[in-house]
């Protein structure tokens, strides 16, 4: 099979030391006479994956024992619920910031248990900018704030931490584990894991402590942070699999260097595909510069007619799933972690190719 390079927003490209690692691996695991997948959660060789697994996370994202990790199902939209369910704490009101597509739909659950005030929105200008901070019109007798520092779809990053005197929430999916954070700013991150985690299937969710144990009356018991810190994120069966994975993809972070290696590699990727975006009078991306995404760049042609063309070449060339999100049109390229530069370098050098061909 010759070289692919999948620009999928998610699920996305896994490492290729992670796939050789899985397949490998696929008919027994750690001479358990059996595949991981076939194991019990509550045996000896998957409880020592999952152990390391959350040491790893907490190595790479410097957690501290106030916080919990908690290893889900339901995907990052079933924090959509369970976080009003968690942190309200009796209030009845939330802060949102509206910035793209994700942050609307977590909006639009929160209003099912409270009332949202939506501090900042970024809709009117079609999630290419976002407001200076100082423009926020926050309550600051909400229960929380929420905010996506990444949105997947429209390419629109945070350059900065909102910073207020409640519980911060972040939705990270497309952008953990891509550089360094600083956890402790945090009540709850959480991400879904078939970006820059693993494959679908598993969501992580980091929550401080003194936020668990009070959730709204009447709520499914699984949606109980408490519950799922309790029993170690095993109160019914997780998705063993997809942990799994994810362990691979933390062992493979760690060897590359943590996440202070990663964040340069990734900045580079992102230097490169911008520059020859801008550099070109063919190819255009919508997104004030200050806020643009490391992870997902979307991009337009000149002339959308040559769409259909440029994915046909690209795909031919080995460049997959460059077809933009149907709400902003164009091409998307998605580069996570295991995206290397080598693909990037690729992508670039098949648009100068198409613009002399086509521009």
């Amino acid at each position: 099979m010759s070289q692919i390079y999948n620009f999928s927003a998610g699920p996305a490209m896994l490492p290729k030391q992670v796939l050789q690692l899985m397949q490998e691996e696929l008919l027994e695991y750690n001479d358990a006479k059996a595949s991981v997948m076939e194991i019990s959660h509550r045996g000896a060789d998957f409880m020592a994956l999952a152990q390391k697994s959350e040491q790893d996370l907490r190595d790479l994202m410097n957690i501290t024992d106030n916080y919990k990790v908690l290893f889900l199902q339901g995907g990052a939209s079933a924090q959509f619920s369970m976080i009003p369910i968690n942190l309200l704490h009796g209030k009845t009101i939330a802060n949102y910031a509206h910035t793209g597509h994700w942050s609307k739909k977590a909006i639009t659950e929160a209003q099912r248990y409270c009332n949202v005030n939506i501090c900042t929105d970024s809709s009117s200008n079609k999630y290419t900018d976002i407001a200076n901070f100082e423009n926020w019109n926050i309550d600051e007798n909400a229960a929380y704030l929420h905010y996506t520092p990444n949105e997947t779809i429209a390419g629109l990053e945070f350059d900065y931490m909102p910073e207020v005197n409640m519980p911060l929430v972040a939705d990270m999916s497309s952008m953990i584990l891509s550089r360094e954070i600083d956890v402790s700013k945090y009540g709850v991150i959480y991400a879904g894991a078939q970006k820059n985690i693993g494959i679908s299937g598993l969501t992580i969710v980091i929550v401080r402590e003194d936020l668990m144990g009070n959730v709204v009356k009447n709520q499914p018991i699984l949606f109980d942070y408490a519950t799922q810190a309790n029993n170690n994120s095993m109160y019914n069966t997780p998705s063993t699999y997809p942990w799994y994975v994810a362990s691979l993809v933390f062992e493979w972070l760690k060897k590359k260097g943590g996440l202070t290696a990663i964040v340069k590699i990734n900045e580079h990727k992102a230097k490169t595909l911008y520059d020859a975006i801008d550099m070109s009078g063919f190819y255009s991306n919508p997104v004030a510069k200050k806020y643009r995404s490391w992870m997902n760049i979307p991009f337009l042609l000149a002339n959308e007619d040559l769409n259909s063309l440029f994915l046909e070449k690209a795909a031919n060339n080995g460049l997959i799933t460059l077809k933009g999100h149907r709400s902003v049109g164009g091409m998307r390229a998605s580069i996570y972690n295991a995206m290397p530069q080598e693909g990037v370098d690729k992508l670039v050098a098949f648009m100068q190719d198409f613009e002399k061909e086509n521009g």
